[in-house]
């Protein structure tokens, strides 16, 4: 797909994985694989289904049913826990709408880990320099889990890691345990804008509105977290030239612990955009 400056490339057959976000011909987007491989949600912009981020262990209980997690199904982070969702999740999907600037990709979903059948979708539109993804799910018929999540991982061509910009719009830090897994507590973020220098993150946190901001080299890519998304993990590890402002729809482990649900036969929709600005047209 392509508008004015942007181009966008999706693998639709893949959970609508946004391969690549091209402005003015320079790649915006990371591949952390050679960290993480066997792993599709290592590059690009994946979507993390039907969880986002860390569960605390390999049962969870909804609706009165409790699963019990398998691990050939799952990926495994660093403490050998579930990490964002299920490995079925990237597979079966179809095209549903295409043209120039819309792409619409689509599946139904229940698996022996993820027992509440529904729809989801995938809507992906380019207009001017903006992408908006956003991500439809309705519910069969018993309610449903929402815990899904996306994982953008962005960069700056040409300019120094130390010199990138941030900008957090983030109002509370998720307390975590050594494992990564939130403990309930959650403590004021206090200001985290200025210069990535040699910081690093993995932490998350709740949205207080407006965008995030990585911004160097006269360019600013601005990430809004539009409808339904109330938390993001902001991750920019040592080992690579990246930052990533991940929307989600619930803390991590939350599908462990009471997670927000959709009604039987209801549709829940959650979107976010990323707008590439140019210093020179602010």
């Amino acid at each position: 797909m392509r508008s004015g400056g942007l181009e966008a490339d999706f693998e639709p057959a893949a959970g609508m994985h946004c391969l690549s976000l091209r402005h003015d011909g320079e790649e915006l987007l990371a591949d952390v694989s050679a960290h993480v491989p066997d792993r599709p949600w290592a590059s690009g912009i994946p979507q993390l289904l039907p969880w986002a981020n860390r569960l605390g262990g390999f049962s969870y209980t909804f609706d009165g049913t409790t699963v019990e997690l398998a691990a050939d199904d799952l990926y495994l982070e660093e403490h050998d826990l579930p990490l964002h969702g299920l490995r079925a999740a990237v597979t079966g999907w179809e095209v549903r709408h295409a043209s120039g600037t819309r792409l619409v990709g689509g599946r139904r979903f229940a698996a022996r880990a993820f027992p509440f059948e529904h729809d989801v979708e995938v809507a992906a539109e380019l207009r001017a320099d903006t992408l908006t993804l956003s991500t439809s799910l309705t519910a069969g018929e018993r309610p449903v889990p929402i815990t899904f999540g996306h994982h953008p991982f962005f960069r700056l061509p040409g300019v120094p890691r130390a010199e990138w910009e941030l900008t957090l719009p983030v109002a509370e830090r998720i307390a975590v345990d050594a494992q990564l897994i939130p403990t309930g507590e959650r403590v004021p973020a206090g200001d985290l804008d200025g210069r990535l220098g040699d910081r690093t993150f993995d932490d998350g946190f709740t949205y207080a509105g407006g965008p995030f901001v990585l911004a160097g080299g006269g360019r600013r890519i601005e990430v809004v977290f539009e409808q339904g998304y109330g938390y993001a993990q902001v991750f920019a590890p040592a080992v690579a030239d990246v930052v990533c402002f991940e929307p989600m729809t619930a803390p991590a482990d939350a599908l462990r612990h009471s997670p927000p649900a959709v009604d039987a036969g209801d549709t829940f929709t959650a979107r976010f955009s990323v707008s590439i600005v140019k210093a020179s047209d602010r």
